[in-house]
């Protein structure tokens, strides 16, 4: 049965002389796995610049339930970036964004509100004439909620000590050395804050926006993003199974610097 639905480009692999697999996570099935003949063809009206990292394209499929490769009837463009591609810090974002991403969703199901999400953060990052050198940040953070390991925001006077291993900010120092400590903690409480509101809904661009442009992001300054971004990726080593950490943060350190 064919079904038209949307997809974000995770990653590309060529399977022969001519053709790709392509992991694609779409509206309609999660991350699916496609294959897509003779795109290497000088005739073929599929051409591989589709199968970038992170593009957004209108696909119609024939989608067969517990099979492990794909086929796609269409592929199209279903809206080019304008500016992503010719920034380095925009393309440097965009490529930390396609790391994490790639490494940590495995669903093979729909999930409407993480799809909106990532591509309403696709649009926002190729939109935004803002500096961008929070947005990793905001991403990651903001990731959490759909991820389900968003950290308990019970900051206090009382709870200033953030546990890493726990998600949770609590009195006292814990027996290890994976937690925050005042000052980190209470820089750390103010971006949970803002990263929190309206968790569970459809997030229009402008909803996307303000909290990126929200104070906390707009007033760190480059070694405190870089720090951050380290306890944060941290944070995603010990609540999930498999996750190893990545290697594009390190060019966004140098690049953001």
């Amino acid at each position: 049965m064919l079904h038209a639905t949307k997809g974000i480009v995770f990653h590309s692999v060529k399977y022969s002389e001519t053709s790709v697999i392509v992991k694609i996570y779409t509206e309609l099935f999660g991350i699916q796995t496609y294959l897509f003949k003779g795109v290497h063809n000088l005739k073929s009206k599929i051409r591989p610049g589709l199968f970038q990292p992170m593009t957004l394209l209108d696909l119609i499929v024939n989608h067969k339930e517990n099979q492990s490769l794909q086929h796609a009837r269409e592929v199209h463009l279903a809206r080019p970036y304008h500016t992503l591609p010719f920034d380095i810090r925009k393309s440097s974002v965009a490529l930390f964004i396609n790391e994490l991403v790639y490494k940590t969703i495995r669903e093979e199901e729909a999930n409407p509100d993480l799809f909106i999400f990532l591509w309403n953060t696709c649009v926002l990052l190729d939109d935004t004439t803002e500096p961008v050198s929070a947005f990793p940040l905001f991403f990651a953070l903001r990731f959490c909620r759909y991820l389900g390991i968003f950290p308990l925001s019970n900051f206090s006077d009382r709870n200033a000590i953030f546990n890493l291993r726990e998600g949770l900010f609590q009195p006292v120092i814990p027996d290890h050395q994976h937690y925050l400590d005042p000052a980190n903690s209470r820089l750390f409480h103010s971006l949970l804050e803002v990263c929190s509101v309206n968790p569970e809904e459809e997030e229009p661009l402008s909803g996307l926006a303000a909290i990126l442009h929200a104070e906390p992001f707009t007033c760190l300054k480059p070694e405190s993003r870089s720090r951050v971004l380290e306890m944060i990726l941290l944070y995603y080593r010990l609540h999930l199974p498999g996750f190893k950490g990545l290697q594009s943060h390190h060019i966004l350190h140098d690049v953001m610097a």
